[in-house]
């Protein structure tokens, strides 16, 4: 367990690694939401498509075959996972903050007890 005083630097910098990789997550879904853009104009644009069933179907071909898209949907789910990982790791700090807090206030609450009870024995 680190010293009360670190908690607070730490607490930020967590917080601070969460902001970061929920700012790669927006960028990521941008990328694929202008790809999904792009497949669904050529879906909707291609003469030989009869109804939204066919529409769909191309749109997903189109998504299929996008190496880019595919790559930048792994990136989405692995910085989904490191985020969940970051807010636990924050929340944990956060946690471990407050115990530290209490842990300190009970210290402080037993020192003044047994200052107390020597008062009232003559020690």
């Amino acid at each position: 367990m680190m010293q009360l005083s670190h908690y607070p630097a730490a607490i930020a910098q967590a917080a601070q690694r969460a902001n970061e990789i929920d700012s790669q997550l927006m960028a990521v879904q941008h990328q694929i939401n202008r790809f999904e853009g792009n497949a669904d104009r050529a879906a909707a644009f291609d003469i030989d498509m009869k109804n939204d069933a066919q529409r769909k179907a191309r749109r997903f071909e189109v998504l299929l075959v996008n190496q880019e898209y595919q790559k930048a949907m792994d990136t989405l789910i692995r910085l989904s996972a490191e985020k969940a990982n970051a807010i636990a790791h924050l929340e944990y700090l956060r946690n471990q903050f407050s115990v530290a807090k209490l842990e300190a206030r009970l210290a402080i609450a037993q020192q003044l007890t047994d200052f107390e009870s020597r008062e009232l024995v003559g020690l």
